[in-house]
């Protein structure tokens, strides 16, 4: 073929509404599970959703380089589609003659290519427009691709499922797609009420087991737990080998704090998920949850159950090995086995978990935690308290409000009382910092005024002389509540409380 017929495939092909122009991947690579998820829901789902699956099977082919596996994935696609939705076999086929278009494309047959381009212009043109519709049956398509390929697509997803639904708004397809999608969003800072579409979908398809756990989970959330409980138990009666029912059923148990059972769930659907390092995580989890319920016993208190945990820990640790070794990428794996390997006496092993952790690109949510959960394993198994309040302080310099960042401003604080006691080099400063950080600026400032104090005081030299009255050089450390200050008038502390100056301290820890 030319190559004016090569440029004129380049120019029309961005033009086609399939996987290959709705920018899902970056660097063209998909999420490391997302072709097992997707394979394991083909051999679940209802029929007329895995037309769908298809599709997007075929574009992870592709980016893998397996192009004709990705042709095999286009066929399957479209029987399914002629199967089910003989009435609307044109419409439901344009994404997959799209992702043909492209595939061949790439693959240099560029008569094939458009071949699939003239059958997608035939049905739009039918619509006034050569390439490409807008139809709710193609953002319904696009919607359950995001989806499925989740993170920052579940935003879009739910834009597409609620332009689907403006046009046909009892579709159970679209209601489906539009209340998994809230469900989702719904912690994120914007939250979605989800309550009532999960209960419209399921009104409207009542044998789709999955949002019947989905709606568990929310009633669970909203101390509904008994009602939650009986949809879960009737959708893995129904659908006792569906994975993604599975897997929130496990949810639901561990969040009841019947680790037993979801182990059990998590384990079930391991049988059919071999490779999948998310399960592998959560089971890790579980174990370690089991520690924890163990270690609050009277029992374990007493020694009695020492043998029981460390067995307990050894299968946490084996299973969030084996969550790493599938190709999980969750900065809290790391960080998680590390904890579990310092319990263990494993000093080493647990540290390079943890830089393996740092490496990682991290939320400030993660980044938070992990400072909060290495500070821990400096100060309590390394016995580096100055390696600890070195990351208290970066997990504190994040202003998100968390258990992380309560937990280390408590911790930080036991170490400053700690050395303000033993009247301990930059004590005082420890505190400024704490102060400052709370916002409390006439604090911060009397606690860095009685730091400056102590070290001109105890500087060889003599010069505290120079700056100090002499009842002050022989002076001692005192209450934060009652200190005086000498480098700093009243008024200008005030100021400073008032948030009239900026204070910016360096310095290094001792």
């Amino acid at each position: 073929m030319s190559e004016s017929t090569k440029n004129s495939l380049e120019k029309i092909l961005p033009q086609l509404k399939c996987h290959f122009t709705w920018n899902l991947f970056k660097e063209e690579s998909a999420c490391y599970d997302l072709e097992d998820r997707v394979c394991n829901q083909i051999e679940f789902l209802n029929t007329e959703f895995k037309g769908t699956m298809y599709n997007l099977l075929a574009y992870i082919k592709h980016l893998n380089g397996q192009n004709e596996a990705a042709l095999e994935n286009l066929q399957e696609a479209e029987k399914l589609i002629k199967q089910e939705h003989a009435a609307q076999e044109e419409i439901r086929s344009l994404v997959t003659w799209g992702n043909y278009a492209w595939v061949y494309y790439h693959m240099g047959r560029f008569s094939k290519a458009q071949e699939y381009i003239d059958k997608v212009e035939e049905v739009c043109k039918k619509f006034s427009n050569p390439y490409s519709i807008e139809c709710p049956e193609l953002d319904c398509e696009e919607g359950w691709t995001r989806l499925k390929c989740g993170g920052k697509h579940i935003e879009r997803a739910k834009v597409c499922f609620e332009k689907a639904l403006e046009e046909k708004p009892n579709n159970p397809e679209f209601s489906s797609g539009l209340a998994i999608a809230m469900y989702r969003l719904e912690d994120k800072p914007q939250k979605q009420f989800c309550i009532n579409p999960l209960k419209q979908a399921i009104e409207l398809s009542p044998d789709n087991q999955y949002i019947k756990v989905l709606l568990a989970l929310k009633l669970q959330k909203m101390n509904e737990e008994a009602q939650g409980e009986q949809l879960v138990k009737e959708a893995l009666e129904k659908a006792p080998s569906q994975t993604d029912v599975l897997r929130n059923a496990a949810k639901f148990y561990r969040r009841m704090g019947d680790l037993e059972k979801a182990i059990e769930l998590f384990l079930s659907a391991l049988e059919s998920q071999p490779n999948n390092g998310y399960l592998y995580h959560q089971i890790g989890c579980c174990y370690r949850a089991k520690i924890k319920q163990m270690q609050r016993t009277e029992e374990s208190a007493a020694g009695r159950n020492g043998k029981k945990i460390e067995e307990l820990r050894e299968y946490a640790i084996d299973y969030l090995k084996k969550a790493l070794e599938k190709g999980i990428n969750l900065p809290n794996a790391y960080s998680d086995l590390a904890g579990l390997l310092a319990q263990n006496g494993q000093h080493r092993e647990a540290e390079e978990y943890y830089q393996m952790a740092f490496s990682k690109e991290l939320t400030n949510a993660e980044r938070q935690q992990l400072h909060q959960r290495y500070g821990n394993f400096q100060e309590y198994y390394m016995k580096s308290e100055d390696t600890a309040v070195q990351h208290y302080l970066q997990g504190l310099q994040i202003s998100r409000p968390s258990p992380e960042r309560e937990k280390m401003k408590h911790q930080l604080q036991n170490i400053i009382e700690k050395r303000l006691s033993q009247n301990a080099p930059n004590s005082w400063y420890l505190q400024g910092l704490a102060r400052k950080m709370d916002g409390d600026l006439l604090q911060a400032v009397e606690c860095y005024e009685k730091e400056l104090g102590r070290l001109l005081r105890n500087n060889p030299s003599g010069i505290g002389s120079l700056f100090l009255p002499e009842s002050k050089l022989d002076g001692g450390s005192e209450e934060v509540s009652h200190g005086t200050c000498s480098s700093t008038n009243k008024e200008d502390r005030e100021k400073l409380g008032r948030g009239g100056g900026e204070i910016t301290v360096t310095g290094s820890l001792d």
